[in-house]
């Protein structure tokens, strides 16, 4: 009998943590964030409604982007190599083959026209302030022009692949290969890590174990605004589409968690395992000390 009384201790004290102390910290003390938002509906410098003309986005691109972009897939490679473009601009540009895809259009389009301010790192480059973006706004050009050169972006064909894990790897290459490394994968960051930490003010964590150590639920929320869940980190919001961002967080689990099924899948046999053992424990113990109970 004694046994289930310390049990009932037991469970009183585990409930009162669980469903007090619990609620209250992660609740009151660190509220949930609101869902990720994959509208961005926050940026509203640009008319997206707006039909982009194709062919004069491809002029407009061509005149104001391919200086510092690659876009391979057209034919436009880049200007100078990785290490030379980041210690130029603090980080390695991306290549804009996959922008279109990769990037929700809202944010996108904004983006072109303020980079500060859709990226939410004004912390970080306040206007007047020493540091400057380094890419620089567009918010002289029209909204239609800013439209076209997202139209032409987003005509660019999708690449296809052999299967949906080299999809997701090129979605994460392309999204956070130019900062992260990934080394369990062999993937390396384009931007050297001196460089990088100079850049953002910390160098960028290794993603292999990162999908363990944050969670699911964490990452989705920060990919979609970092700002959200670390106060003035130097991480950009990013601005993927919902698919795309999905494909990140799965290759994340794909290599630092590959092992994930088969775990959630044992866990209910050592539950089980250990309420048999419990049994057999109980018993054993009052064949033992039944003489001295």
């Amino acid at each position: 009998m004694k046994e289930f009384k310390i049990l009932a201790v037991i469970v009183a004290l585990v409930a009162v943590t669980y469903y007090g102390i619990e609620p209250y910290a992660h609740h009151v003390m660190h509220p949930e964030p609101a869902p990720a938002d994959y509208a961005f509906s926050d940026l509203k410098n640009v008319d997206t409604t707006l039909k982009g003309d194709v062919a004069n986005g491809k002029v407009l691109v061509e005149a104001n982007c391919i200086a510092c972009h690659s876009i391979e897939k057209e034919g436009y490679p880049a200007m100078m190599s990785d290490s030379d473009a980041a210690s130029s601009y603090g980080v390695v540009p991306p290549d804009l083959s996959s922008a279109g895809h990769l990037y929700q259009t809202n944010y996108l389009a904004n983006f072109i026209f303020d980079p500060v301010t859709a990226s939410n790192l004004k912390h970080k480059y306040p206007e007047g302030g020493a540091k400057v973006h380094p890419m620089p706004s567009y918010n002289w050009m029209a909204a239609q022009e800013i439209m076209d050169m997202v139209a032409y972006l987003q005509s660019i064909p999708k690449a296809t692949y052999v299967s949906e894990s080299e999809e997701r790897r090129a979605d994460f290459i392309d999204a956070c290969g130019r900062c992260h490394s990934m080394a369990y994968a062999g993937i390396s960051a384009r931007t050297p890590g001196d460089v990088a930490k100079a850049y953002l003010g910390a160098t960028p964590p290794d993603m292999s174990q990162y999908i363990k150590s944050r969670g699911r639920h964490y990452l989705e929320n920060f990919i979609n605004d970092p700002q959200r869940l670390l106060h003035g980190t130097g991480m950009p919001r990013v601005g993927l589409s919902e698919e795309a961002q999905t494909h990140v967080i799965d290759y994340m689990e794909e290599i630092g968690d590959a092992k994930k099924a088969e775990r959630e899948d044992l866990g209910w046999k050592v539950m089980l395992y250990m309420l048999v053992f419990a049994v057999f424990a109980l018993l054993w113990k009052k064949q033992i000390w039944r003489d001295i109970h």
